[in-house]
């Protein structure tokens, strides 16, 4: 290209000076800003079109949907509530039969004074008359005394109270609770001078190191006398070596209710403990 046409020729033109133009490059970097521009335009217009077609349908739904709000005013119905009538009390129970009177005589210590002092009302009745007659202070005209008993006082509602029956206590039953329990003879010490002396640890029971505590019932008469002696816990190796001791322990003290010996249940534990060395 010649020097005085560079600086009024295109950068393009300057580019492909002397290549083919007629390549798609240089046609495609030439038309490059018109379609550039032709583009942006069209966005542009399919924006401004979408906003206004979404502002126009807008203002056509509020038109439509406008509609009156009608507000009623509701008065509720008063509702009168019923009077809950008063129901009368009850009557009161009818009251018992007053009891029959009973013929009285007024009898009074006698004292001694003259026959001429004597008034006819202090007379003392007749011997015959106190046989059928009731006793009292006053003279009384009723009905003759025939064990007749009165009706209890009324109290109100409360109730009678009676006097609780006295139970008689059977002492020849066995007891299982009582104020004093049954013992052997000498107490806790002569108990244990007993086992030293009577216990002997069954063989087995040493071989398999076993031991524990075995708890015997029995029952111990009123005169000490030991029967229906039973293991009720305890290892087994060692219960017929505890159950033997017992049945060969002689007469025991008696158990104690309300002063008296009576018969009654009795739990003795023996203790079975091997002795170590070291």
């Amino acid at each position: 290209m010649e020097i005085n046409k560079i600086l009024s020729a295109d950068v393009l033109d300057i580019i492909f000076e002397g290549r083919n133009k007629d390549y798609g490059a240089y046609q495609l970097r030439k038309t490059y800003n018109r379609r550039l521009m032709t583009a942006l335009i069209v966005t542009a217009s399919v924006i401004l079109l979408s906003f206004g077609g979404y502002v126009l349908s807008t203002l056509f739904d509020k038109d439509d949907s406008k509609q009156d709000m009608v507000v009623q005013d509701v008065q509720l119905e008063e509702i009168k509530q019923e009077e809950k009538k008063e129901e009368p009390p009850p009557p009161p129970p009818p009251k018992p039969p007053e009891p029959p009177k009973v013929e009285m005589a007024k009898f009074t210590p006698p004292k001694i004074v003259k026959d001429e002092e004597v008034k006819e009302e202090e007379k003392p009745p007749e011997v015959e008359k106190l046989e059928e007659t009731k006793i009292g202070t006053v003279n009384q005209e009723g009905v003759k005394d025939e064990g007749i008993v009165a009706p209890p006082v009324e109290d109100a509602g409360k109730g009678v109270v009676e006097a609780p029956k006295k139970v008689e206590e059977d002492w020849d039953k066995t007891f299982t609770k009582v104020e004093i329990e049954s013992e052997y003879p000498g107490g806790s010490a002569a108990w244990q001078r007993y086992l030293n002396k009577t216990l002997r640890y069954p063989q087995d029971a040493i071989d398999n190191e076993v031991q524990g505590t075995v708890v015997i019932q029995f029952i111990v008469d009123k005169e000490g006398n030991v029967s229906d002696v039973e293991a009720i816990s305890g290892p087994e190796e060692l219960r017929s070596e505890a159950v033997r001791v017992i049945k060969k322990s002689g007469k025991w003290t008696p158990a104690v209710q309300n002063g008296r010996q009576v018969k009654s249940y009795k739990k003795q534990p023996i203790v079975f403990r091997l002795e170590t060395e070291g």
